[in-house]
């Protein structure tokens, strides 16, 4: 193990394993309504539940005074107090076992199931699991794994060359602008700079420009794969791989194997996969 992270430091943020979080709230319409407009779903809510409404609700809260310089609440809470500076939502595995129904109360509880290191050509990794269960009337609605990754920032990302690339007559185009970000920030409450910050994105994180929200492009390819499967999913399981960017073209598609979706950067990269099944 490289000397940046010792042993005894690992250990310590690995004794977070097992640590738990409940919360519960009412699900307002309202504020699921908001969340529709932002993502460009259906606003009659009460009758067509938004792609991963969920994540309307039970969203990070932290007074100004325990914000990060990255705009994420610091660390050591329910999260561990890893170093590493960069944090991303790199995958889920999502179950939906009953819809949500608005207007009542839900809880949601979440443990830290696992935190492991790697080190490899990317440098030192620090992977977070957490499972994410939904309830409502003592009936799980929703389970939900995500794997969260630290990482060294530092690292320059060179511009995206835009290549044009063929679609078919199934693809959907998405070009999210920096208004898109801001809102979609607004409603999830996540004020991580990468997003509306330029000068933060450019010269701290090293992006070439704003970066699109992972969770925001999961919601346009599981809207993506309930049209092209004609029917509510039932499961819904994404990775991210690669980042993209605002103003740039991507493409959401159909893989050759049933249930497979991907979301193609401008530059031909698979930036995100999924697998849906009804």
């Amino acid at each position: 193990m490289p000397e940046t992270i010792s042993p005894e430091t690992m250990d310590h943020w690995k004794s977070w394993i097992g640590k738990t979080e409940t919360r519960t709230e009412t699900l307002c319409p309202e504020i699921l309504r908001r969340f529709a407009a932002a993502t460009d779903a259906d606003l009659n809510v009460q009758e067509n539940l938004p792609p991963l409404a969920h994540w309307a609700f039970f969203l990070p809260i932290a007074p100004s005074d325990k914000i990060g310089e990255d705009g994420h609440p610091l660390r050591g809470g329910f999260v561990p107090p890893v170093t590493l500076a960069q944090r991303m939502f790199a995958s889920a595995n999502i179950t939906l076992l009953a819809p949500l129904q608005l207007g009542l109360k839900a809880t949601m509880h979440s443990e830290i199931t696992d935190i492991k290191y790697r080190s490899g050509k990317s440098g030192e990794l620090v992977f977070m699991e957490v499972m994410r269960t939904i309830s409502q009337k003592n009936k799980s609605c929703i389970t939900e794994q995500q794997t969260i990754v630290f990482k060294h920032g530092g690292d320059v990302i060179p511009p995206v060359e835009v290549i044009s690339q063929p679609t078919g007559i199934n693809d959907e185009l998405w070009t999210p602008g920096p208004v898109e970000l801001f809102r979609f920030s607004a409603v999830t409450f996540n004020s991580h700079r990468i997003h509306y910050d330029v000068p933060y994105a450019t010269g701290e994180e090293g992006y070439p420009g704003l970066v699109v929200h992972g969770p925001f492009t999961a919601i346009k390819l599981y809207g993506h794969a309930e049209k092209h499967l004609d029917a509510p999913l039932k499961s819904f399981r994404f990775r991210a791989s690669a980042p993209l960017f605002v103003g740039q073209e991507i493409i959401l598609t159909a893989g050759k194997d049933d249930g497979e979706y991907s979301a193609l950067r401008c530059d031909g990269t698979r930036a995100m996969t999924a697998t849906a099944t009804v």
